[in-house]
């Protein structure tokens, strides 16, 4: 996993091979943050990385100044990873791992953020239903934004507060951006 923009650009990290996660390519990682930088500025913003995998959105969020990050995941070695590089980084104050269920973890949520971004395992049965989900429950600042990796399958443009999908290669994201009714 690479850090590709901002303060910790370039710094690297040896995923474990017992990992499950299929982290976004640097590819499609390098062109979502150039379109995510555009919309909101990320300074001093707060943001909600939904099934974390390697973290690596959450860290790239910190990278590029979100002052925090909650990641959530559920699989221990995958929140162990996240803990680590965390350490690695020193930045136990920007970072927020929570092992948890997404779905329970949104049940509960309570907080709002200027950023939410999620990358759910592709076979998940409820992907459908997520972007509705985070949408409904009003999760998201008015202006912040909510994207989504997903299969090419999926077709979200008919969801409110859709603003756009992005397709680099095999990777496919849609953006919905908030704002009060």
């Amino acid at each position: 996993m690479r850090i590709i923009g901002g303060q910790y650009r370039g710094r690297r990290f040896t995923i474990p091979g017992n990992f499950k996660a299929r982290p976004t390519t640097d590819f499609a990682k390098e062109n979502i943050f150039n379109v995510i930088g555009n919309l909101i500025d990320l300074t001093d913003s707060t943001a909600l990385d939904l099934f974390s995998g390697t973290g690596s959105l959450g860290f790239e969020l910190v990278s590029r100044g979100c002052k925090q990050v909650v990641c959530v995941e559920k699989d221990r070695f995958h929140h162990a990873f996240i803990c680590k590089v965390r350490d690695e980084l020193k930045i136990a104050k920007s970072i927020l791992p929570i092992k948890r269920d997404v779905f329970t973890f949104l049940a509960a949520c309570k907080e709002t953020y200027d950023i939410i971004v999620a990358d759910p395992p592709y076979a998940l049965k409820e992907l459908a239903t997520i972007p509705s989900l985070i949408l409904s429950k009003r999760l998201l600042n008015p202006g912040g934004i909510f994207v989504m990796e997903h299969p090419k399958e999926y077709d979200f443009a008919d969801l409110p507060f859709f603003l756009q999908r992005r397709v680099y290669g095999a990777v496919n994201f849609s953006i919905f951006l908030y704002h009060s009714d």
